[in-house]
């Protein structure tokens, strides 16, 4: 299936979903249920768009916008997982307010993780097993650093990505969702070090962008977190 075969159905319709002014608990809802988010063509396409089995792992291909959606969404299941893990049994040392805010951010990501379910349809990779042994969830700082890591990397994630989306449409939702991780990672990297919300390397001084990381650079660092395998073609 070509990329100029591929159709949008109610396209401002759908990208109302970013635009208005749904609570998180209203987006949740209506990521969950909405069949047609960003309604991609992919009947028929699973065999060769991303995938997952329990013996050779995920699947992404870059040959065209499905495996770099495919791609966000191996991230954004990754985030959502540790933010939820975290929301549940919040470090003791957390405030109330870092509480309310941790909890606020899990409902970002799990938005963002349904977003891109729905969004794929059939031709959605599957659920990813994640290895969190590294950090010590009772542990602000090892919390912290953790989700300091995510962060930094998954707005290098998707700035790397934008390069490779043909589709406008896919291109301006994934500015839209990479502006709201952005700013989880400067209020976590704040609460790590304040004033750190922007500093280098993750905004170049000189240029004051943020930085872009590609695909085989993030998914090599997010490896360590992933159990499931996940194999890259035509990258």
């Amino acid at each position: 299936m070509k990329n100029t075969e591929l159709k949008i159905k109610d396209e401002l319709q759908e990208e109302s979903l970013f635009n208005g002014s749904l609570g998180r608990r209203s987006f949740l809802q209506y990521a969950g249920v909405s069949a047609a988010g960003l309604a991609l063509v992919a009947a028929g396409c699973k065999k060769d768009r991303g995938y997952t089995d329990m013996n050779s792992g995920a699947t992404l291909d870059f040959k065209d916008d499905f495996g770099v959606l495919n791609y966000a969404y191996a991230l954004e299941q990754l985030e959502a997982a540790f933010y939820i893990k975290v929301a549940s049994a919040p470090p003791a040392s957390f405030s109330a307010a870092e509480k309310a805010y941790f909890q606020d951010i899990q409902f970002h990501e799990i938005a963002h993780r349904e977003f891109f379910k729905n969004a794929l349809s059939t031709a959605a990779i599957g659920s990813l097993e994640v290895d969190f042994s590294s950090i010590n969830f009772t542990d602000r700082a090892s919390v912290l650093g953790a989700a300091m890591a995510f962060e930094d990397l998954g707005v290098g994630a998707y700035n790397g990505a934008g390069i490779r989306i043909s589709n406008t449409t896919y291109l301006l939702l994934a500015g839209k969702i990479v502006s709201v991780e952005a700013r989880h990672a400067a209020y976590i990297r704040d609460l790590v070090s304040p004033g750190s919300f922007a500093t280098a390397p993750q905004v170049a001084t000189a240029t004051a962008l943020d930085m872009a990381l590609a695909p085989d650079v993030v998914l090599a660092a997010a490896g360590k977190y992933i159990k499931t395998k996940i194999n890259v073609i035509n990258l």
